[in-house]
């Protein structure tokens, strides 16, 4: 089974390339302006065991927004392009990740449906080059594109740079548990419509 997808979007504000190997080993090579955003893609790809390509540049001049938005929308696409028809798979993944004094919760259902729900209260405005209130921003554009149900929940936590990083690492295990092939399943799609 090839999981592997490539997708470009370019438009006037930025120009991203991303390229997944749902079935990969966490190797990475992650471009990007913003340093904390290339942290934060780097250890997601090593968690997940996802082989992950990205390029992305854009109106930093602006601000980090359409940047850090438009990066999740292009991940979502490679996501539920890379999924195809979603014959055996797990579906659903969930993890209780801690970091140091955090506790994050994630949990994903593979439906083909667009759900969000994200729960962490930040204290700074930004954690290196990166503004926290874009962390919603990056996962929401993430879930509406992939076509999931995400619940994140972000619990205790003194140090917001451990909430962020929870949070991508607690995603990248959900997603590979969801990801992963059910063999009991040979080449039923899991769910009674026969179709997600």
């Amino acid at each position: 089974m090839n999981r592997i997808s490539k997708i470009t979007r370019k438009t006037k504000e930025t120009d991203i390339s991303i390229k997944l190997n749902i079935d990969g080993n966490g190797d990475f090579e992650i471009d990007t302006p913003i340093g904390f955003m290339k942290h934060m893609l780097e250890l997601f790809s090593k968690h997940g065991l996802f082989d992950l390509e990205v390029k992305a540049s854009g109106d930093m001049s602006v601000d980090e927004h359409h940047l850090v938005e438009d990066t999740g929308i292009v991940l979502g696409q490679v996501f539920d392009k890379s999924l195809s028809d979603k014959k055996r798979i797990n579906r659903y993944g969930f993890f209780i990740l801690p970091m140091d004094e955090v506790i994050s919760t994630v949990a994903v259902d593979l439906s083909g449906r667009y759900a969000f729900c994200f729960k962490c209260d930040f204290s700074r405005d930004r954690v290196g080059d990166l503004p926290t209130e874009l962390i919603y921003d990056f996962w929401n554009a993430f879930a509406q594109n992939a076509k999931v149900n995400l619940y994140i929940k972000v619990e205790n936590g003194r140090n917001d740079h451990h909430k962020i990083e929870a949070i991508f690492k607690a995603c990248a295990k959900a997603l590979r548990m969801a990801c992963e092939i059910d063999e009991k399943l040979k080449k039923d799609i899991p769910s009674t419509k026969g179709i997600l």
